[in-house]
């Protein structure tokens, strides 16, 4: 299956022009397409989420590292000690002796954590000496060439095992949570990018009413001095050049505010001007609840999140289990010798055998063990039942935004249609005002119904665009394309 990969670098040098053109105080058009792919590869949030899946990637890392063989060395060089110690003789008579020895010890061993028991097994190798400053100035080597050696806790739960469980789940939780981060980016992006656009449509509509109401007003002060219009249509038509002014004045501080806003988001300089422009028809898109309930549960990080606090739960229940009563078993086998020089210390070696079974069983304790098996199973229960309701709520929420969806499109559609005609029948309005067929009512009601309708049709657009994304962000799966969204997370995390 074909493969779409989210944009982590921006593919067009359009963008790097534009940012070049900018820090020269000129223009810079920004497409929809160009305002998303920007806001993934350069704003804050983007960063963030390439953290927060970095960290993820690193936890996971770690627990691949617990089930691979660790080698180690411990050593003590040297210990020396030089002093009076209590010593018994064979008769139960104490006193004290005078030692002055050196002792130099070294081990190396390889562990391995044994995944389908929960025991560890390392092979080891090692080597002491002690070096004696007397009379005498003897050396005694010990060596142990190989032991095998076996540590296995009986009735205690199995930490590694639910490792291989719960992290493998947790880490692709993380990965689905990265692509729907990328998505909730594009989702403030549009917003900023929108909001600019409805200031500039603001401000080019409010800057076309104020040509037109000071041209109005110029003819009607014609008229008046016809007298064919009355002192009070005369008002009327000033008032509109006035409030067409303070009009003109607040939506350019909007839009000073909204160009700001989006290009501190993308990372652009903040004396940019940025002209975004009117995005085309929206793709015909169909899609059904039960074809994105699918996708949702496939991909979206909410089933893994479900997966993850339920394996999660049982695991507390198999750990108070488990924590009932403890029996270890340790078992080593191998060869060990001693002689008064490296060498011989090799030789004649005999077989070294230590078992030992540790039992530790509580025999009253009014209850605790017990309590805190009832308390993680109560707060299984819990974890159910919470994951039930989310599972209802995400249900209902997702098919909520399909059909918005699904009728968002014919929104878009109509508004559009709305809009054009809003706009003939202002133009057409002016002209018969023009020759005195209407009154003023009826076209500064022919003009708040084409600002409205013009106000509309964006909002119908950003609506859309905002439902298409965050169906995105749910099912992880790009309609246009009919593909998963993946993402190479070793290129990205390299």
């Amino acid at each position: 299956m074909k493969k779409t990969f989210i944009p982590i670098l921006i593919t067009t040098a359009f963008i790097a022009g534009a940012v070049g053109r900018a820090r020269g105080a000129e223009a810079v058009e920004l497409s929809l397409d160009d305002a998303v792919a920007r806001a993934r590869a350069t704003s804050v949030d983007a960063a963030v989420a390439l953290d927060e899946l970095r960290s993820a990637y690193w936890e996971y890392r770690t627990y691949k590292a617990e089930l691979l063989p660790e080698v180690s060395f411990q050593a003590t060089l040297p210990h020396y000690s030089k002093q009076y110690s209590s010593y018994m003789d064979s008769e139960g008579a104490f006193s004290f002796v005078r030692t002055n020895y050196m002792e130099v010890v070294g081990q190396f061993s390889v562990t391995q954590n044994i995944w389908f028991t929960g025991g560890t097994l390392s092979l080891n190798t090692s080597l002491d000496l002690i070096k004696e400053f007397d009379t005498s100035n003897r050396s005694r080597f010990m060596s142990i060439p190989i032991a095998l050696t076996l540590n296995q806790p009986i009735f205690g739960v199995n930490t590694v095992k639910w490792d291989r469980k719960i992290s493998p789940v947790r880490f692709d939780e993380a990965k689905a949570a990265f692509l729907s981060a990328t998505e909730d980016v594009a989702m403030t992006a549009i917003t900023y990018y929108f909001n600019l656009l409805m200031a500039r449509e603001d401000v080019a509509t409010a800057s076309q009413n104020l040509e037109n109401a000071e041209k109005l007003y110029s003819v009607a002060q014609e008229k008046r001095r016809m007298g064919r219009i009355s002192k009070n249509d005369l008002l009327q038509m000033e008032l509109n050049v006035l409030n067409a002014k303070a009009t003109l004045t607040d939506n350019r501080s909007t839009m000073k505010s909204a160009m700001f806003e989006l290009a501190s988001f993308l990372g652009l300089p903040e004396d940019v001007e940025i002209v975004p422009s009117t995005p085309s028809m929206v793709p015909d898109i169909e899609v059904s609840f039960p074809d994105a309930l699918d996708k949702a549960l496939a991909n979206n990080k909410f089933a893994k999140n479900l997966m993850r606090r339920q394996l999660e739960a049982d695991y507390e229940v198999a750990k108070a289990k488990g924590d009932m009563r403890q029996i270890n078993l340790f078992a080593q086998v191998g060869y060990s010798g001693a002689a008064h020089n490296l060498g011989d210390s090799y030789r004649g070696l005999r077989d070294n055998q230590v078992v030992e079974i540790g039992v530790r069983i509580p025999i009253l304790d009014w209850g605790k063990r017990r309590g805190r098996v009832r308390v993680a199973q109560s707060n299984r229960e819990v974890v159910q039942s919470r994951l039930r309701k989310e599972t209802q709520d995400f249900n209902r929420d997702l098919f909520v935004l399909v059909e918005r969806f699904a009728n968002q499109g014919d929104q878009v559609r109509m508004s559009l249609r709305a809009d054009t005609i809003a706009s003939q029948r202002y133009r057409t309005n002016v002209e018969t005002y023009l020759i005195g067929k209407i009154s003023t009512l009826d076209l500064n009601d022919s003009q708040t119904s084409k600002d409205a309708s013009r106000r509309q049709y964006i909002d119908h657009l950003y609506r859309y665009w905002t439902y298409y994304y965050r169906l995105r962000s749910l099912t992880l799966w790009d309609y246009e394309r009919d593909t998963p969204l993946e993402a190479d997370f070793e290129k990205i995390l390299r």
